[in-house]
């Protein structure tokens, strides 16, 4: 199966579309000693994708993708531990999010606002995706 996507218009009507947005957290991260001694906050975004056909045909929480439960282990990852890059923790978040074997692709772009003098924010995006399964196929 090839997934087409035009904007945000699917042309696959199983494929779900869940938006995380600007999930606010704190956490330490950085390579100087102030960001290394004190919590700074961050912003995070997410889009996942997954088919939700059998969410869509049964209406039970078991056949969709638990948004909430995805939220719940990005913010304890992200407060629990230090990083001092934003892109590792832009990676290990992405990792966390499609260890989730129903997601097909998902991208997240972590925010770490007043990194920059002069600018709101900075921030790093990554992507990835899997093979999609068959969804014919019995589970």
């Amino acid at each position: 199966m090839s997934l087409h996507v035009l904007g945000d218009q699917h042309l696959d009507h199983d494929l779900a579309t869940i938006r995380i947005k600007n999930l606010r957290l704190r956490t330490f991260i950085g390579i100087k000693e102030e960001e290394i001694l004190n919590r700074q906050d961050v912003v995070i975004n997410a889009v996942i994708r997954y088919r939700a056909d059998k969410a869509v045909a049964f209406n039970h929480i078991e056949q969709a993708l638990n948004y909430r439960t995805i939220t719940k282990q990005v913010i304890a990852l992200v407060e629990e531990n230090r990083f001092q890059l934003l892109e590792r923790m832009t990676r290990e978040v992405l990792d966390l999010i499609m260890s989730h074997e129903q997601v097909l692709t998902t991208q997240v772009e972590i925010d770490k606002p007043h990194a920059l003098r002069f600018a709101d924010s900075v921030s790093i995006t990554l992507s990835a995706s899997r093979a999609p399964r068959d969804h014919d196929s019995v589970s």
